[in-house]
């Protein structure tokens, strides 16, 4: 018991050093996947006791390689607050997020050039409706409501292909602020695109914050809600930053 005992702490250095790298430093998609996979079981646990709350991240996308570029794909929890009364209202909705990065050379991607997509449940449930000869096709303005609305467009295509043996799921970012234009185009077998499917249907009633009115109550009782004071930029993308 005493060598084990000793073991757990540089287990769990391990997994903070993991979970606290630049996002810049992850290239080859060999050493991203490693990553991706021992990072995404950590739990990314902060105390922020000088806000008041102790939040729990965990991060396990789901990770396709291709040669034009890859494509991540995770859930990214609504946020809470609570009310006088004790009750708890949703304050930012979850969104499953897709993640694209370009290829920069056999087997890596360049994560500083990341375009991200975030699907709102009901794009979800587009999605997960798609049958082996549907497309769907959805459009974002992340500049919407500011003053620069309209300036950046955004369209995420995901069109089957006509042998039903997987599909083509496509990203366009057209900014005109920057004046630059992106495409990422990613195919995916039937294999992939069923767990992509499967997964983001188990999602959902996260994402809508519905898990949490079959919780423990106990289990929420100890846990206010927050976000993390400190966590990887990375991980916190949101396609209204972009």
């Amino acid at each position: 018991m005493m060598k084990l005992a000793r073991l757990l702490p540089s287990r769990s250095q391990l997994s903070e050093k993991l979970l606290h790298g630049k996002a810049g430093d992850v290239k080859d998609a060999s050493r991203l996947y490693a990553f991706t996979s021992r990072a995404g079981i950590s739990n990314a646990r902060e105390n922020s006791a000088a806000k008041g709350y102790i939040a729990d991240r965990i991060f396990a996308p789901y990770s396709v390689y291709k040669g034009k570029a890859a494509l991540s794909v995770t859930p990214v929890l609504p946020t809470f607050t609570k009310l006088d009364s004790g009750s708890l209202v949703v304050d930012r909705r979850g969104v499953m997020m897709m993640k694209f990065l370009p290829a920069i050379g056999e087997r890596k991607y360049d994560n500083e050039k990341r375009q991200v997509f975030a699907l709102s449940p009901t794009e979800v449930g587009s999605m997960i409706s798609l049958g082996p000869k549907d497309s769907c096709e959805f459009f974002h303005d992340p500049s919407m409501l500011s003053s620069n609305a309209g300036q950046v467009r955004k369209s995420l295509t995901i069109k089957a292909h006509a042998d039903g043996t997987g599909y083509l799921i496509s990203l366009n970012v057209v900014n005109n602020i920057l004046k630059t234009k992106e495409f990422f185009t990613v195919p995916v077998t039937t294999a992939e695109f069923a767990v992509m499917k499967t997964a983001c249907s188990f999602a959902l009633p996260h994402i809508l914050g519905w898990d949490r009115l079959t919780n423990n109550p106990s289990r929420d009782s100890r846990r206010t809600v927050g976000l993390p004071s400190k966590v990887d930029p990375q991980f916190l993308d949101s396609e209204w930053d972009k």
